[in-house]
């Protein structure tokens, strides 16, 4: 099987935005795929983290390829999640704070900011935060973004950006989540 190389290795800054399922699911088989080439990643959940996911336990056997980090206080504004405010932010802020560290470190090919647009757009960080983390980007280091309605700004610095638009889910057919599809 041939494989191709592109005559210039070259980082870029993707973003998952959109209403639809399937933001993270995206961006885990972006992990896949990075790990099959041997790129070392590192992923970060900004709001993502009381609830477990199958995901958690799938990326450990991806190790020592994938480092993940689950800094969320679950997700910010649901009845069930009793966090303050301002215990979000600051895990957000933390959760930031990760990322650059890890994206500079030269230790990855590939960093994840998982939730980052919601984490914005909910106020936890701020945009200059995320511009600044696209702007510190290094060259060769893939930098993905996901997240429910991504920010002009952001989406305006990405290379590539690209919407999941539900047509349907069976939640909205009184189907309960399940295991290894949903989380």
């Amino acid at each position: 099987m041939r494989k191709l190389e592109p005559r210039k290795q070259l980082g870029l800054v993707v973003v998952i935005s959109g209403n639809g399922k399937g933001k993270t699911t995206a961006a885990l088989g972006m992990i896949l795929r990075a790990v099959g080439y041997g790129m070392k990643v590192c992923l970060i959940h900004f709001i993502k983290g009381d609830m477990y996911s199958g995901e958690y336990d799938g990326l450990k056997l991806l190790a020592p390829f994938v480092e993940h980090h689950i800094m969320g206080k679950g997700f910010y504004g649901i009845h069930s999640n009793s966090h303050s405010q301002r215990e979000h932010r600051t895990a957000a802020q933390e959760a930031i704070e990760l990322a650059k560290s890890k994206m500079i470190s030269g230790q990855f090919d590939v960093v994840v900011c998982d939730e980052i647009n919601n984490a914005l757009e909910l106020k936890l960080v701020d945009p200059p935060q995320v511009i600044d983390l696209i702007e510190s980007k290094p060259e060769k280091v893939h930098l993905i973004l996901t997240g429910r309605r991504a920010n002009p700004e952001v989406i305006a610095r990405a290379d590539t950006v690209s919407e999941v638009h539900e047509i349907k889910h069976a939640m909205r057919q009184g189907i309960e989540p399940q295991k290894g599809i949903d989380y």
